[in-house]
């Protein structure tokens, strides 16, 4: 890594810890982004007839939403494939063809799903805890989760530990997540995450695959708020920095598709082969 890509990475990491450490943001912001989201909980699964118990059981979680007045949608591929189509033309479309792994497809169909529509966008593999979650659709300000990765340990650091003011370790990065995605349709920060994200897949790379992290993924999702403050001083305005996510949903850990393909990072970089595997059916 180059000395420049290097200091970029570190201006983007420090500005994201300044976001998760200030002060919450005062409720008058949220004038900026009156426009409220549909109560709407969309996910995604590429191939609904493998669809893993493990992965089912936390999809599943999230009925108790209802009772709260959401909705609930699940896409796969190719119903992905056709709103994307239908909502966004056929350049967009094929933009999402060229996503060669299911995570890419996700990142990918995430961003076009909340531009268009507005609502929140969750992760198969989030086990929703049952609180209330009404409060995150008051407005139209993008919502999202600050995550850091230690890179001593090559683990993630704890939200108790880095959401503290003034804490830091040189051996932190960190960046915010695209899960969830929470906002209003067509938010700025969305759309330009979307443009950068079509642009870099349109891209003819003989080499090798795109990074899936940088290409569709938090990464571009960081850079493109970064880019964006720097040029906006309002845009901090537009956001929300969710430091307490994981009292709402967690991430699963361990589930049965994290050891094979299916695994993104098992498969950054490399062909997505669509092999049927053992036990899909019957994981839990």
């Amino acid at each position: 890594m180059s000395d420049s890509t290097e200091a970029d990475h570190r201006a983007r990491s420090n500005f994201v810890q300044g976001c998760v450490q200030q002060s919450p943001d005062s409720d008058v912001a949220s004038s900026v982004f009156p426009r409220k989201p549909p109560k709407r909980i969309v996910q995604f699964w590429n191939d609904l007839d493998r669809l893993p118990g493990d992965v089912r059981d936390c999809l599943e979680s999230w009925r108790t939403v209802e009772e709260q007045g959401f909705e609930l949608v699940l896409f796969d591929e190719s119903k992905a494939g056709e709103f994307i189509h239908r909502k966004l033309g056929p350049r967009y479309k094929n933009a999402y063809d060229k996503c060669y792994h299911p995570a890419m497809q996700s990142d990918f169909f995430r961003l076009c799903y909340i531009l268009v529509e507005g609502g929140c966008y969750v992760d198969a593999d989030d086990v929703y805890h049952g609180h209330a979650i009404q409060h995150l659709f008051n407005d139209g300000r993008l919502k999202i989760q600050p995550l850091c990765y230690d890179m001593s340990t090559h683990g993630m650091v704890s939200p108790s530990a880095f959401t503290k003011p003034g804490v830091n370790d040189p051996n932190w990065i960190f960046y915010f997540n695209n899960n969830p995605l929470i906002a209003g349709r067509a938010h700025p920060i969305i759309e330009l995450a979307l443009a950068r994200a079509t642009l870099a897949l349109e891209r003819d790379i003989a080499d090798e695959l795109p990074d899936i992290q940088s290409t569709t993924g938090p990464g571009n999702l960081t850079k493109t708020i970064f880019d964006t403050a720097i040029k906006n001083d309002e845009t901090r305005k537009t956001l929300v920095v969710l430091c307490d996510w994981e009292n709402i949903a967690t991430s699963k850990w361990p589930l049965s598709y994290r050891n094979d393909e299916r695994n993104w990072r098992l498969s950054d970089r490399r062909e997505y082969r669509r092999s049927i595997l053992q036990n899909d059916k019957g994981d839990a």
